[in-house]
């Protein structure tokens, strides 16, 4: 049986044909008809079915750690939120939401706390992704409004990449673009970013400017087009207002590209052809992301480019506008329901009277909150500082996701109720948790999502319910009648709580809200069910959705005209010191998704990059006196960071670190990059500044590093300084590395893994090799040597899989011979399973292009977020 569902990862919303096999099993591949991927998935999506089952879930509800009945559990947590609202007030208590959340999910939690509990303390994560760019657009257009659709990627004649690595982050986007590119050769990319990163494949010009300068870029660009008669005077007359303080602005910043080239520390000449071709073509689609968003003036930054549009009338048509990209898979449905803490409902705020009043009646909540809440840093700030004393956490994992994890851990252990929900079992989080609930995960989930070009798509349930979990809106719904509300939180199905989110959205609306899905407020199940992807607005007036908004040149403002907004000179608070000299800079990898919970538990996704790095100029390298592939240590007060070194000759900027957001404390000892940064944010939208973080850098010098492979079920508790775990199905493999002397390594395998069955040891060349069985079975392998020396994995795979092993089998282990599997080399397509030696190989045979490479080993042609390199090995076989 197929159904149609969509992928639960980032925020390009792709469609995904699931086929639900006899054996409870499934299989995925891309929906050809979903008008966002149209049949591609990347590496993630393509392994959905891998991270499904029961192992590593939550299957039942717990208190204090112990299994309790589902009454018990919400009993516990309705009844303690209620003593806790009558002793100390309902801003006492707090939601913390989720972007993988569903909007019905996000729906029926905001309208509890807000309506019912009154209290605005309802935030999500999707404050550390897009609130600056929201609150860029609510500045600007009055609205949260996105007015761009995909297609316009593939209409612009100048696409403008700015803080984006699309390549890894937005791979099914990347490759329309790279599309269209092919198909229009005059088509011209400018990719701004700090890093020459994968994307820059794609760029006919890359400016690597200097980090936190992007609004002061774009405020010349403004001047640039005032100097150069490039402004679009009808347009900013008709439809806008504020101009002249926005020029004024920029004027007092610069008087020439030369002042912004050397304030930005970008090459002049660079600076200047960006600027000319901006000025001269009229379908240009600025399409940002984290690098603009995750600053200290990621309000600004989303302005300035804003203002650029409007100064020019580029926005409201075919393949032009300024395009925010989304970074989770629902932050835009969040925002529709209200799930931001500034946010009230239906994009309505708290702004006036009028709209608290609306919402107020519509849900018949006469305790509807008055007043924003907590956003995202001060939640936890309030938590640790006793203001806030019960936290309901809703499937996100803040001790590794926010900054200062030292201080969210603190806060979480001092907070006298923490509620989680979630699907899996060993967040990091959980471990706060007093009361822990578990949640129905992707296949099981049944919803909708909206995508970063406003298009609403199903989630569909494609299995049953894993152990005890259930949906996360009859969850809250049940909390909420046993709090005495049962009355609003009647539903029974999530068609029932989507109906009534599109009914508020019309609600007295009459076309003065961006937001409006009213055609559905009497949607019954079999239309929902039978629910195809659809942009809104979706009106009687606009019954097939809509394309892109601003076509007409009204916007939501009080005048209907768009806001200039004059942006002025800000520098980023943390600043490098002497102590701290290095700036760094944070991000996502090509195959691994947020605190790797869910992603962690597919193998092929760690093919690509397997332990925690820091990527660093060669210059700082020879500086630090580090080489590639050595293990260095990130240091701040608030706590340290060790990575393996990858030396980059041009791609990084001096002074700079790049370090992946992904690892946790169940897949590295320190690997967490939020312990280094600070909590800093944007003082508009509450965004945190991670893309600008200080730290100091060293080698660190182990005295021995060494490599451990086991079966999954052992418990390890590794007494080491460093550790990073590779999951390999039913094998873990783990990188090891200690600044402590390993002085009897025999005696050291007997503490930690077991009893010892092989062994050999070369103390002059610092060789140690060991192996335990069970039965006649391969248990763990243990080996000490310099790095580097370790062959492919896959000959030790093979051997654990052997039911009886030899003498002579043992002894192999030992010389690391006598295994004929043959080493991939490193995972350059994960989709395909394509490793560098094969390539190497097919290039050496003739095969001089991507297209040929994909036509004999078929890297390259799925998600095509392994071409960067494919070109980079092409263009390294020519050297």
């Amino acid at each position: 049986m197929h159904k149609m569902t969509t992928c639960p990862y980032c925020g390009v919303g792709c469609g995904v044909d699931a086929d639900i096999l006899d054996s409870g099993s499934i299989g995925v591949k891309g929906d050809k008809s979903h008008p966002s991927n149209f049949g591609r998935l990347c590496v993630k999506g393509s392994a959905l079915h891998e991270v499904l089952g029961a192992d590593g879930r939550l299957l039942t509800p717990l208190i204090n750690h112990r299994p309790v009945s589902w009454d018990h559990a919400l009993e516990e947590v309705s009844s303690r939120f209620l003593r806790t609202i009558s002793e100390h007030g309902p801003d006492s208590v707090a939601f913390y939401l989720s972007g993988q959340l569903l909007t019905e999910d996000y729906y029926v939690a905001n309208k509890l706390m807000k309506g019912f509990i009154g209290s605005a303390n309802v935030d999500t994560n999707s404050r550390l992704c897009m609130s600056s760019a929201v609150a860029g657009y609510k500045r600007a257009f009055g609205s949260d409004t996105v007015p761009c659709s995909y297609e316009d990627l593939e209409k612009a004649e100048l696409l403008v990449l700015v803080g984006s690595n699309a390549a890894w982050n937005h791979p099914v986007l990347y490759q329309r673009m790279n599309a269209a590119k092919k198909k229009n050769p005059a088509l011209n990319v400018v990719v701004i970013d700090p890093r020459r990163t994968a994307t820059c494949d794609l760029a006919d010009l890359h400016i690597a400017l200097k980090p936190s300068t992007d609004s002061e870029l774009f405020s010349g660009l403004l001047r640039f087009l005032a100097d150069s008669d490039a402004l679009n005077e009808t347009y900013i007359d008709q439809y806008t207002e504020g101009f002249e303080g926005a020029l004024e602005a920029a004027r007092q910043q610069f008087d020439s590209i030369a002042s912004v080239a050397e304030y930005c520390d970008v090459d002049e000449d660079s600076l200047s052809t960006f600027y000319h071709w901006f000025s001269a073509t009229d379908k240009v689609v600025t399409f940002y992301s984290q690098g603009v968003n995750q600053s200290f003036s990621g309000t600004d930054n989303s302005n300035a480019i804003i203002n650029c549009h409007l100064a020019t009338g580029r926005i409201g048509f075919e393949g032009a506008g300024p395009f925010s990209i989304t970074g989770q898979p629902n932050a835009m449905g969040g925002r529709e329901v209200g799930g931001l803490a500034n946010q009230l409902a239906a994009h309505l705020d708290f702004s006036t009277e009028a709209s608290i009043d609306l919402v107020s009646r519509f849900w018949k909540a006469p305790n509807i909150a008055k007043t924003e809440g907590l956003k995202a840093v001060e939640l936890f700030q309030a938590i640790e500082a006793g203001t806030v004393k019960a936290v309901w956490i809703m499937g996100t994992n803040p001790a590794v996701s926010l900054p200062n994890t030292h201080q969210v851990t603190a806060a979480l252990e001092k907070c006298p109720l923490v509620v989680v929900s979630d699907c899996m079992a060993s967040t990091e989080t959980l471990k706060y948790a007093d009361v822990c609930l578990p949640a129905t995960g992707w296949s099981e989930k049944d919803g909708t999502v909206t995508n970063a070009e406003r298009r609403i798509s199903r989630q569909r349930s494609l299995l049953a319910p894993t152990g005890e979990a259930r949906h996360d809106w009859w969850i809250v719904s049940e909390v909420a009648k046993r709090m005495g509300f049962a009355e609003a939180f009647t539903y029974q199905h999530p068609a029932e709580i989507f109906a009534e989110h599109a009914a508020l959205s019309g609600f007295e609306n009459e076309g003065t809200r961006d937001f409006d899905i009213s055609l559905y407020k009497d949607i019954d199940i079999q239309t929902y069910d039978n629910f195809k992807p659809v942009q809104w607005p979706v009106t009687a007036a606009a019954p097939y959705g809509t394309a892109r908004m601003f076509s007409d040149g009204r916007f939501f403002t009080p005048t209907t005209r768009a806001r200039f907004v004059p942006i002025h000179t800000s520098s980023p608070v943390q600043q490098v010191t002497e102590a701290l000299p290095y700036l760094l800079n944070t991000g996502r990898i090509r195959d691994q998704w947020h605190t790797m919970a869910v992603s962690g538990r597919a193998p092929r996704l760690f093919q690509h990059r397997d332990e925690p790095f820091v990527e660093l100029h060669q210059a700082d390298a020879i500086k630090e006196h580090i080489s590639d592939g050595e293990l260095v240590k990130l240091s701040h007060p608030q706590g340290d960071y060790i990575g393996r070194a990858r030396v980059m000759a041009s791609e990084q900027r001096r002074g700079e670190l790049f370090v992946p957001m992904h690892w946790n404390s169940e897949f590295s000892a320190l690997g967490k990059m939020g312990a280094l940064l600070e909590s800093v944010t944007d003082p508009i939208s509450g965004q945190p500044e991670s893309k600008h973080g200080r730290v100091s850098l060293a080698k660190l010098n182990p005295c021995w590093q060494g490599w451990l492979m086991c079966r999954s079920d052992i418990e390890l508790n590794l007494p080491v300084e460093y550790w990073s775990k590779v999951p390999k199905g039913d094998l873990s493999f783990y990188y090891l590395a200690d600044t402590v002397e390993l002085p009897d390594a025999l005696a050291w395998c007997k503490t930690h893994l077991g009893e010892v069955a092989v062994w050999l040891e070369d103390k002059h060349n610092q060789n140690f090799r060991a192996a335990g069985l069970k039965g006649h079975r391969l248990a763990w392998t243990f080996f000490v040597m310099p790095y580097g020396e370790i062959p492919s994995t896959s000959w030790l795979e093979a051997m654990f899989a052997e039911a009886n092993l030899s003498i002579e089998q043992r002894r192999f282990i030992l010389s690391m011979t006598g295994c004929d599997v043959e080493d991939p080399g490193a995972m350059i397509c994960s989709c395909y399973q394509v490793g560098s030696h094969a390539i190497e190989t097919a290039i050496g045979q003739g095969c001089t292009s991507v297209d040929m490479l994909g036509q004999q080993l078929k890297c390259g042609t799925n998600c095509g977020s392994c071409i960067p390199e494919l070109n980079e090995m092409l263009s390294n076989a020519v050297k």
